[in-house]
C-alpha cells in the first residue's frame, strides 16, 4: 500500500472553541476544551472525545473488513466506548479505552469465532497500533 496523507484544518473561533474541517470531507465539527478542565465547555466534541471515537471507528472498520475476508455473516453491529483520562506523573493522558462492541449473530456456535474476529480487529487496528493506550475489547453478543 502506497503512503497516503488525511488532511484536517483547525480554526479558533472564541475562549476553548475551534471548529475542524477537511477539505476532502463536507462536516465541520465543533471542538473544544472538555468542561472538566478549566474554562470547558459542555456539549461540544473535545479531543478526549475524538480520540476515543478515533480508535472505536477504526476497530469498526477493521472489524467489518476481517468479517468479510472471513466470510462472517452478523446480523448487526454496534458499538460503544469509554475513553479514560487520568493523571499519570503530573501528565494528562488517555491510559485506557474499553471498547465494548455488541454483535447479533444467528447462531450461538459462531460465537467463538466471532470472538476471534473481533480480537483480531483490535489487533489489526491501525490506529490502536499507532497510540500507546491500552485498548481493551469487552463484547457482548446477541442471537437471533
Amino acid at each position: 500500500m502506497e503512503k497516503h496523507s488525511y488532511n484536517v484544518n483547525l480554526k479558533w473561533n472564541s475562549d476553548r472553541k475551534g471548529t475542524l474541517s477537511s477539505n476532502e470531507l463536507p462536516t465541520i465539527i465543533e471542538v473544544a476544551t472538555p468542561p472538566e478542565f478549566d474554562k470547558g465547555i459542555p456539549n461540544i466534541w473535545s479531543p478526549e472525545h475524538l480520540y476515543t471515537a478515533s480508535i472505536l471507528s477504526c476497530f469498526m472498520t477493521t472489524f467489518l473488513a476481517i468479517a468479510e475476508f472471513s466470510k462472517f455473516d452478523f446480523i448487526d453491529f454496534e458499538c460503544s466506548s469509554d475513553g479514560i483520562l487520568e493523571k499519570v506523573d503530573g501528565k494528562y493522558l488517555m491510559t485506557q479505552v474499553i471498547i465494548k462492541p455488541v454483535l447479533t449473530i444467528t447462531n450461538p456456535s459462531d460465537t467463538e469465532k466471532a470472538e476471534r474476529i473481533l480480537q483480531k480487529s483490535e489487533k489489526a487496528c491501525l490506529i490502536s497500533n499507532s497510540i500507546k493506550t491500552e485498548v481493551l475489547v469487552h463484547p457482548t453478543f446477541k442471537f437471533e
